[in-house]
């Protein structure tokens, strides 16, 4: 009598020691491969004509490394007489420790985060930047198109495109020396119309400039029109008039001196 063919998912279930000497191999110590924890199959397209897949999983005992666990993938052909290794890796589990996700340098950084000696390239595709000779173009990559862009202006062969505008005016309005402040609710007038205001050039000029009163909190500062504080320049000071007003005369009127 024939004994019944062994199914390559049996051989390959049996295959832990296989499996086992596969992750210490990748471990380096076996020390670090803990319990067999299961198996699960993989999908084939034509098991019959591939072969199964399998991977053991194994507890994984390395420090700092709660809740991760080795995965060993076994493979099997119907007639081969040994499984193969396909990989072996080291994955988290639910319950695993792991790392933040990495987030690119340019969107790290924040606002105080650059110090004496540091260097913030920008990107060449930051939207805040645009050619300063063509909104619109792209050709500021082109020899010819950087020489034409210093020539044309201030030489800046960048500007600050309108994208870059609104958010710089955004940031400044929810900030000290915007509208929101507690000084600029308090304040008898606005800076917009505050002799000691400095208008910005260019687009923004009606809405940002530079305080040049040095006794204002704001002094140096870039503050919206709609800023305001105590120190504005039409704020006059109304004299008070502390003379006692007397109902009594100052001469007696009712009676006269016989001479």
């Amino acid at each position: 009598m024939t004994a019944p063919e062994t199914s390559s998912v049996d051989v390959l279930t049996a295959a832990v020691e296989t499996a086992r000497t596969a992750a210490v191999e990748v471990a380096g110590l076996a020390a670090e491969v803990g319990e067999h924890l299961g198996t699960s199959r993989e999908a084939v397209p034509d098991p019959a004509l591939l072969g199964e897949v399998l991977t053991h999983t194994f507890a994984a005992q390395l420090p700092g490394y709660v809740g991760w666990h080795w995965a060993v993938t076994l493979a099997h052909v119907p007639g081969d007489e040994h499984v193969t290794v396909d990989e072996v890796v080291l994955l988290p589990g639910e319950d695993a420790l792991l790392a933040p996700s990495w987030v690119p340098w340019h969107e790290r950084i924040r606002p105080g985060d650059l110090s004496v000696g540091d260097v913030l390239p920008v990107t060449e595709d930051d939207p805040r930047l645009v050619p300063s000779y063509l909104a619109d173009d792209d050709s500021a990559s082109d020899p010819a198109g950087m020489v034409v862009a210093q020539e044309i202006g201030i030489g800046r062969e960048r500007v600050l495109s309108a994208e870059g505008r609104r958010e710089a005016l955004a940031r400044w309005s929810t900030g000290e020396w915007g509208p929101t402040a507690a000084i600029a609710r308090h304040a008898p007038g606005s800076c917009g119309d505050c002799a000691f205001l400095m208008p910005l050039a260019g687009s923004l000029r009606l809405e940002l400039g530079v305080c040049a009163n040095a006794y204002a909190p704001s002094d140096g500062h870039v503050v919206t029109t709609d800023h305001g504080c105590g120190a504005h320049s039409e704020a006059s000071v109304v004299p008070v008039d502390t003379t006692e007003i007397t109902n009594i005369p100052l001469y007696d009127t009712q009676a006269y001196d016989s001479i």
